[in-house]
């Protein structure tokens, strides 16, 4: 098995890359000039430290997890601790930045807790952020900021005024990420639950519930080669729904049709569907529905004898 390198400072980082050391053990910022050609860590890495990166790459790979990076991708990427890192030869296309920021420098701080919120963090590398000219300067902006205070000061307000702009930095992050969502509308919002739909359909079709069980978001995610974060953003962004849930609407319109058009019970319907269990198949039937699979069909079939009832008197 391949050799991970795990980097516990960026200190660490730092010296197996070649790079200067960090005027702060707990924080990095590298400016990337046009053609600067650079390999982060050795082999596949992974570190006890975020990092934000800026600028497309015109030659070289990254890889962040298991996928590679698109050259031809957007200009923005979010990296997390612990997450596998690969960065091979890279020559950037135009002028961008690299920061890195240990797990610990937000320690005490409500950053600490509040970047577990950006699912952006959880995206796969070819999912990353495109953004406009203008969005750009912004990024540039707070980025300047942060470089100065990293340079110029060492004080006991430095720490506090730098997160405060990697705060901002990820704030609009998020704010350019939902933009994103609904300006690439002809490549893939509109588009991505029917997607979605297709992919359990056939899912059902092949009877790959009653081999592997119910769809999982990671399947889903994998069928559609994006991230189970990424996908549940972009579902939410579409409908108001996220995967999960719109998993569940799909089993509950299966589950319906059977209760109403077969003659098996609901134990039988629930293990048809891929359910582990009856019970589990009531209680999420219950909480989509608001009454039991029970209840459902006595009631739709009261309704059924009351319209056919109606009918007859009619005529």
């Amino acid at each position: 098995m391949e050799k991970i390198n795990h980097y516990k400072s960026i200190t660490e980082l730092h010296e197996k890359s070649g790079f200067e050391p960090p005027k702060n053990p707990l924080l990095s910022l590298m400016t990337c000039k046009e053609l600067m050609t650079y390999s982060v860590g050795e082999d596949r890495f992974t570190g006890d430290f975020y990092m934000i990166g800026l600028k497309k790459i015109k030659s070289g790979y990254v890889l962040y997890g298991k996928t590679k990076y698109d050259h031809n991708n957007g200009s923005a990427v979010f990296m997390k601790p612990r997450q596998i890192i690969e960065v091979q030869n890279v020559q950037f296309a135009e002028k961008g930045f690299v920061m890195f920021f240990h797990e610990d420098y937000l320690s005490g701080h409500p950053l600490n807790e509040q970047i577990k919120k950006y699912g952006y963090f959880e995206y796969e590398i070819n999912e990353a952020l495109h953004i406009s000219p203008s969005e750009e300067v912004i990024m540039w902006e707070l980025y300047e900021k942060i470089r100065r205070e990293y340079e110029e000061n060492s004080d006991e307000f430095s720490r506090e005024i730098i997160l405060s702009h990697i705060d901002s930095i990820l704030k609009y992050s998020d704010r350019f990420y939902k933009r994103q969502f609904i300006d690439r509308s002809s490549n893939v919002s509109g588009t991505m639950v029917k997607k979605f739909i297709t992919v359990l359909d056939n899912y059902f079709k092949k009877n790959k519930h009653v081999e592997d069980g119910l769809p999982t978001v990671n399947f889903m995610a994998n069928e559609l080669a994006v991230s189970p974060r990424y996908l549940s953003d972009i579902l939410k962004q579409e409908t108001g729904k996220t995967a999960l849930e719109h998993v569940h609407i799909y089993l509950i319109k299966e589950a319906k049709n059977l209760l109403l058009s077969s003659e098996s019970n609901v134990a039988g319907i629930a293990y048809d569907l891929g359910f582990e269990s009856p019970s589990y198949f009531t209680r999420l039937f219950k909480k989509v529905v608001g009454v039991t699979p029970v209840q459902y069909k006595k009631k739709r079939l009261s309704n059924f004898k009351c319209f056919n009832f109606a009918q007859e008197t009619v005529f």
